[in-house]
């Protein structure tokens, strides 16, 4: 009777066998070690950067957003700081043109006079009668002048310059037949103030308004 084997397998362990194969193996599994590890350090590295742009992003949207406020603040100061300067400006120019009005009229009492007589005459060229009314101080100042002028511009009626002490040097009163101006300097200048009192008011509640609100 043939001994039959007792394991059916065919494996040889005689020594140094199988040795290469073990050893390639332990080289592939390092190999796809290390490249797993590789990949895995990239994605890591990819990950941290994405986040890293999208802290950036955010803090950069964050800064813009406050530079975009600020700049809103600031449009209103400025703006409001113009309209308060606009309205001082204001202000400092009528009070100069005041204090400089009674020196100019000094030096120059008839000027305006003359130039609103010139106008009258020049559309009354065909009336009768003109009367003009100027300060007693002035009148044979205005007398001459007057004259001069209505013969310029062709008047052919009556002048007549009457000096008046109730008339302020630099003012007049024109009259004819079917009308009348005056100029009263004192009259034009508190309407004028009041104006000027009304827009700045306006102005620096517009100013005031703008910067209590941001």
């Amino acid at each position: 009777m043939t001994a039959q084997p007792k394991f059916l397998f065919d494996v040889d362990f005689s020594p140094g066998h199988g040795q290469d194969e073990a050893k390639i193996g332990i080289v592939e599994h390092q190999a796809a070690l290390t490249e797993a590890e590789a990949r895995g350090y990239q994605s890591g590295m990819n990950a941290a950067e994405a986040q890293a742009r999208a802290e950036a992003d955010r803090r950069s949207a964050a800064a813009l957003e406050k530079i975009g406020v600020a700049i809103e603040h600031l449009t209103a100061a400025l703006s409001a700081l113009e309209r308060k300067l606009e309205a001082e400006a204001v202000e400092v120019a009528f009070a100069v043109a005041r204090k400089l009005a009674p020196a100019l009229i000094a030096d120059q009492p008839i000027a305006e006079v003359a130039a609103l007589a010139a106008g009258c005459l020049t559309e009354l060229r065909n009336a009768p009668h003109v009367a003009v009314r100027v300060h007693e101080s002035l009148h044979a100042q205005a007398q001459a002048r007057l004259t001069e002028i209505a013969v310029a511009r062709g008047f052919e009626g009556r002048l007549v310059v009457i000096g008046e002490a109730e008339v302020a040097p630099g003012d007049c009163r024109i009259e004819w037949a079917d009308g009348g101006v005056v100029r009263d300097r004192a009259a034009t200048e508190a309407i004028i103030g009041e104006v000027v009192a009304r827009y700045v008011a306006a102005r620096r509640n517009q100013a005031g308004g703008n910067s209590g609100g941001k």
